[in-house]
């Protein structure tokens, strides 16, 4: 088997129980701080838009509550909050990847405040879910992201698809990508991030839900992978690599395939880099256990360390309100992790309704520590998944994903 390895930030955090670093347990809680809080947060942003926003929104909430807040945008998050965390003097807010979250919350970094929030069940269960490590829901989703099939409107019309031939299967999207020609029919990138909706819509993934037990090697993955493969093998379906893309969205919006897989961000993208390409956004079809998709998110984490624990609530609560997180939608393209804002945000954004819609059913990324040497593994065989055996590929990511959760 191949060696597997944890990165730096990660592994630093990941010894902490093991060296009596005060990520215990056992150890008393950090005496909290009296008067004025000074919170420092620490964002992982996607741009000016959302740094501005996210500040403003800060500073509105320190007028109010007399405190102060010092937002500072990370140039690595990960790297920056693991040596973080690992130091005496954390942010006191901060946000944490889904994809990272279990590695926080399994070395006691991450206070498990989330029910504390004012209405925390008004949360979409799936983020719940995403963000709760040992029956403990730790931290506020601040907003999120889900995949769905993006249509060139044009490229539909010109091989004489109508909006009846939307495919709602995996037996309408061979038949559909049979009938598309002068271009790839679907690209999709060539990770788990992608090709884990077929697993997802099949009743597989790569571990149980509460992160484990290893799933990998299950019949319901491999009639995913097989499925894939086949689309791959004959070109009905090809990785955005292999069109000169970086992903799918920018070999969708040079007209290059007529479908693609990807999430909300493509809208932004397409009006930057292609605001001429007509599009339209759908569910994703239907596989054998039923509908599929993945989400991405963030939570608002507070530190364990952290000596302004009630004022870093407090910020959250403000930041987790509807009423702000449709500010945050309208000013940098997110979708709300309330439930409670679904029909306000579909009301000024209805193309969106098919990634909304996947918040029922989303899969959320895998709630594991240690598993980002295995994730990456898996991602390398499913990048030779055309050429390759899907069975051994599984069995592989079984094997590893035992290895690290012991």
């Amino acid at each position: 088997m191949k060696s597997l390895t944890i990165p730096a930030a990660t592994a630093v955090l990941l010894s902490l129980t093991a060296c009596g670093s005060g990520f215990d347990d056992r150890q008393p809680a950090p005496q909290q701080s009296a008067g004025p809080a000074a919170l420092q947060i620490l964002m992982a942003s996607s741009g000016d838009a959302e740094t501005n926003a996210v500040k403003q929104a800060a500073q509105a909430w320190a007028k109010a509550s007399g405190n102060t807040a010092t937002v500072t945008p990370a140039q690595d998050i990960h790297q920056q909050l693991g040596q973080a965390l690992a130091g005496s003097n954390p942010p006191d807010v901060f946000y944490v990847d889904a994809s990272r979250f279990a590695d926080y919350a399994s070395v006691g970094a991450l206070e498990p405040y989330a029910d504390r929030i004012s209405a925390s069940q008004d949360f979409y269960p799936k983020l719940r879910e995403t963000f709760t490590y040992d029956g403990r829901f730790y931290c506020a989703p601040k907003d999120f992201s889900t995949l769905a099939l993006v249509v060139n409107d044009e490229l539909w019309k010109k091989n004489g698809l109508t909006d009846d031939d939307i495919p709602t299967t995996w037996d309408e999207l061979t038949a559909v990508t049979k009938r598309i020609k002068g271009v790839t029919p679907l690209v999709f990138g060539d990770t788990r991030d992608r090709v884990g909706v077929f697993m997802v819509q099949a009743g597989g993934w790569i571990t149980s839900p509460d992160g484990k037990q290893a799933t990998g090697d299950s019949p319901q993955n491999l009639a995913a992978l097989e499925y894939v493969k086949g689309l791959l093998t004959v070109k009905q379906a090809q990785y955005a690599r292999a069109l000169d893309a970086d992903w799918g969205g920018e070999a969708f919006g040079k007209g290059k395939a007529a479908m693609t897989i990807e999430g909300n961000w493509i809208r932004g993208a397409m009006k930057a880099d292609y605001p001429d390409v007509r599009f339209s956004v759908h569910e994703l079809p239907a596989g054998p256990k039923g509908k599929g998709t993945l989400s991405f998110s963030n939570c608002w984490g507070i530190s364990a360390k952290s000596r302004h624990k009630d004022a870093a609530i407090s910020f959250v609560e403000a930041m987790t309100k509807a009423d702000q997180q449709l500010a945050f939608a309208r000013a940098f393209g997110v979708m709300p992790s309330r439930q409670s804002a679904k029909d306000a945000y579909l009301k000024e954004f209805p193309g969106d309704a098919a990634f909304v819609a996947g918040a029922d059913y989303a899969q959320g990324p895998v709630n594991a520590p240690k598993m980002d040497s295995v994730l990456s593994d898996f991602d390398s065989g499913l990048q030779k998944l055309a050429t390759s055996d899907p069975k051994q590929l599984l069995a592989r990511l079984q094997k590893n994903t035992e290895s690290v959760r012991g």
